[in-house]
């Protein structure tokens, strides 16, 4: 046995005997990190003497974000020599030499003098890294001669040179500089050989090819998967306090999700039963689901639920209110995360920093989250994150276009963002609104009035009363050039507002404005019940309020952006990973819903503005809330999403253009387009008698048609009376889709570019896309002319199909 070990381990062992009773004092600190500073300090500190304990100390002195981190390290570090030390205990017929390098070592730890604990730390640290280092060659070298020893068996711990593994050289050397960096290592029984990280870059990761000396009979690994358990059916469910319960308390933002899931219980409980009698009893898959809100854990920050009585943004949390809502009503098997811990916990992440990626199935069929969750799965899923992302779906309130969400193509062309680049399919972004094809449009529910509501609506509507959206008194600063189009306002309209404000400190708004102050929504309801007209400042962009207001009769008045707002020209959009461009504050309203119920006018022009306002006394609405925003209407699209979406299967190989099938006679083969005419438009359809390929939207939806130069395919199918369909690309992506089109190509190339396939008339070069991950409704180019998968839709509900149910 060695001294210097016995005497290092005896060092710290005395700390741990001494502290144990005040442990719930250093829960801040690190245990290890506070018993290394008392031993380092000499014993100038003791446990019996709490007049003047560390603890004082480690509040006032070390209280900063720096210092704590590099208290943590040295935790960490102390921690895994203590375990180095317990196996090298164990170790017989170690050399002199390593036992004269444990006596270094002890002395090393024992040379510590008091000193200025802040002075001193930094420098404490790297003492300790170097410890650490020295300790594990030294371990790694005592291991490896106990085995040759004990059984001869040295050979089989030699680093493979294995072209079918490449990078198996280059991680070994970095599990020897960094083993220690997590204590996942350790956990997975890395232990500083060379034997032991071949064993778990073989069996937990798969960078080295098995070791045929090991038992292969161990649990299922990256590489073997155990078999599948057999599919349930999803009942639909309207009973919500299960779903209640699951929520949990303790925040404003939970609060906020369990009122809403309360109010709208009944209006859940009847689309259900809508839906489950136009399925007419079709089989539905019970998914296992984990939904993580990253964005209200405490560990993102949660800035939201601090402000959910202070007037500020509910939208996100209106929208995850509802998902959960829908995912239960569904009958899906559902799991609610709400911290890192508990993350953790549903995943089954090994204990450590996230290094080491999970060993068995993901235990999850689907997972929602947002950016903030998806990093914290980065954070803690190690490379099992890459292995498992086509099982996430990302709820992104503005979407991500496929130029930055290609972390490569992002990085060389300039769309690189703080979010974005996570080289996910395009569709596994789901938006509040559809105005992102290449995402999928999740969405979120308004209140659906019955007929004898909308009735008391019509009937108690003030004429010259409006309501303004903005419950922020920042979005009422008059100096942002509100004063003239307010006033005219007021000259014809009563002008209601709904601005938070605290007693001592009223909010700036005119002293026209009749401010109510910061509502419940049951009488936010009544309010905008009362209105004619709910009025928008220009921000918020995209957010639920004009739904709700339409949805109770009330005309939209918003304005037109000119020069369309984006990422190039305003701060609000730089960053977000999209080029999209925003030509009013709401351009789903302006867009889908439109006249007489959404009015869009330029602010800045008071004649047409004071016309607006009196057209809109004019015009009499009634309540209206398009079918997509009902709680049916997201019941059916989340339904079809889960059912039919489908990002881990690999993707069956284009059927060759020139295709061979049945002639009409004697069971002879002959040629034929894939694409024909379609009638009454310039769009090709899927030839009808050539077998389409399984795909989700069905082919039979496809509509192809050719963009204008500088013409996105969201504007060439939108003008066409159609929405772009990104599932659809790897369809005409090919010579045959040219041919079809009358396309004149000189040189056919296939590049990594998000605007193919593509052509140019001038130069008659054509393009075909080489990424899938690049295929993108979003693209434009002022010197191509796009090919563009366009795809028909269902009345009311433009994130399907009229196929798409089926």
């Amino acid at each position: 046995m060695i001294a210097g070990s016995t005497d290092a381990k005896i060092m710290v062992r005395r700390c741990l005997v001494t502290f144990k009773p005040f442990r719930i004092f250093v829960v801040g600190i690190g245990f290890f990190s506070l018993c290394f500073l008392m031993t380092s300090l000499g014993g100038q500190f003791s446990a019996k003497r709490l007049g003047d304990s560390p603890f004082t100390i480690r509040t006032e002195v070390l209280g900063g974000v720096e210092s704590r981190g590099v208290l943590r390290k040295i935790s960490d570090m102390l921690e895994v020599i203590l375990k180095r030390m317990d196996s090298l205990s164990k170790l017989d017929n170690t050399s002199t030499t390593d036992a004269r390098r444990l006596d270094e070592l002890s002395s090393a730890i024992n040379r510590f003098q008091p000193a200025s604990l802040v002075e001193r730390i930094q420098a404490i640290a790297q003492n300790v890294s170097n410890m650490a280092i020295r300790v594990e060659q030294i371990l790694q070298n005592s291991m490896v001669q106990g085995r040759v020893l004990r059984d001869g068996s040295s050979s089989q711990c030699e680093v493979p040179r294995d072209p079918r593994f490449p990078e198996c050289p280059g991680k070994v050397d970095w599990m020897r500089a960094r083993w220690t960096s997590d204590p996942c290592y350790a956990f997975y029984g890395v232990d500083g050989s060379d034997c032991s990280f071949l064993i778990y870059l073989s069996e937990v990761e798969w960078f080295c090819p098995p070791l045929a000396w090991r038992n292969h009979s161990s649990p299922p690994t990256q590489h073997t998967q155990p078999a599948k358990s057999p599919k349930r059916q999803a009942a639909f469910r309207t009973d919500l306090s299960v779903l209640l319960d699951q929520v949990g308390t303790g925040k404003e933002s939970l609060s906020f999700m369990k009122r809403r899931i309360r109010r709208l219980a009944q209006q859940w409980a009847t689309a259900a039963n809508r839906l489950d009698a136009k399925l007419e009893q079709q089989w539905r898959d019970q998914k296992k689901i984990l939904v993580h809100v990253g964005f209200l854990t405490e560990e993102s920050g949660d800035v939201f639920s601090p402000k959910v009585l202070k007037g500020g943004p509910l939208g996100e949390m209106v929208q995850w209110a509802d998902i959960l809502t829908a995912l239960h009503v569904l009958g899906h098997n559902l799991k609610i995360s709400m911290s890192v811990k508990e993350l953790q916990g549903f995943l089954g992440v090994p204990p450590g920093r996230g290094s080491c990626p999970l060993t068995g199935p993901l235990p999850f069929d689907l997972i929602y989250t947002d950016y903030h969750g998806l990093q914290q799965m980065k954070q803690h899923m190690g490379l099992s994150l890459k292995r498992h992302k086509c099982h996430i779906r990302v709820i992104d309130t503005f979407g991500t276009e496929p130029a930055y969400n290609h972390e490569e193509y992002a990085t060389l062309h300039g769309y690189r963002t703080n979010w974005g680049y996570w080289n996910l399919n395009a569709r596994q972004y789901m938006t509040m609104f559809p105005h992102t094809p290449d995402n999928s449009f999740m969405g979120f529910v308004s209140e659906e009035l019955n007929e004898t509501e909308k009735r008391s609506i019509q009937q108690n509507k003030v004429n010259n009363m409006a309501v303004v959206y903005g419950k922020e008194a920042s979005m009422w600063k008059l100096q942002q050039g509100k004063e003239s189009f307010l006033q005219i306002l007021h000259r014809y309209m009563e002008v209601h507002g709904t601005v938070y404000y605290e007693t001592q400190r009223p909010p700036e708004v005119p002293a026209f404005v009749k401010n109510h102050g910061l509502l419940p929504q049951h009488e936010l309801q009544q309010l905008l019940r009362k209105a004619k007209l709910f009025i928008g400042f220009g921000f918020p962009y995209e957010g639920p309020a004009p739904l709700e207001a339409i949805a109770n009769g009330c005309i939209f008045l918003q304005p037109k952006f000119n020069p369309p707002h984006s990422s190039l020209n305003h701060e609000f959009f730089r960053g977000k990973p999209t080029s999209r461009e925003v030509f009013s504050q709401h351009p789903y309203a302006e867009q889908y819903i439109g006249r007489p119920h959404v009015m869009t006018v330029d602010y800045n022009n008071s004649v047409e503005f004071d016309s607006a306002i009196k057209e809109i006394m004019r015009t009499k609405v009634e309540p209206y809330l398009p079918y997509e925003y009902t709680c049916e209407g997201m019941l059916e699209r989340v339904h079809a999403y889960i059912q039919h979406q489908d990002f881990c299967a690999p993707e069956p190989p284009f059927i060759p253009a020139n295709l061979s099938r049945k002639g009409s006679a004697g069971g002879s083969r002959m040629m034929g387009p894939l694409f024909v005419p379609l009638p009454n438009t310039t769009a090709l359809g899927w030839a009808s008698n050539v077998t389409a390929p399984s795909a989700w939207p069905p082919l039979s939806s496809l509509r192809l048609l050719v963009s204008q130069e500088g013409q996105s395919c969201v504007d060439a199918c939108q003008s066409a009376g159609f929405i772009c369909e990104p599932a659809h690309f790897r369809f005409i992506n090919n010579k045959e889709a040219l041919r079809r089109l009358d396309v004149q190509c000189e040189v056919v190339d296939s590049e990594i570019n998000h605007i193919l396939p593509a052509f140019s008339v001038v130069r008659q070069e054509c393009g075909l896309q080489r990424e899938p991950l690049l295929f993108s409704c979003a693209g434009h180019s002022p010197k191509y002319r796009r090919l563009c998968p366009c795809r028909d839709f269902r009345h009311g509900q433009v994130a399907l199909c009229r196929d798409c149910l089926q």
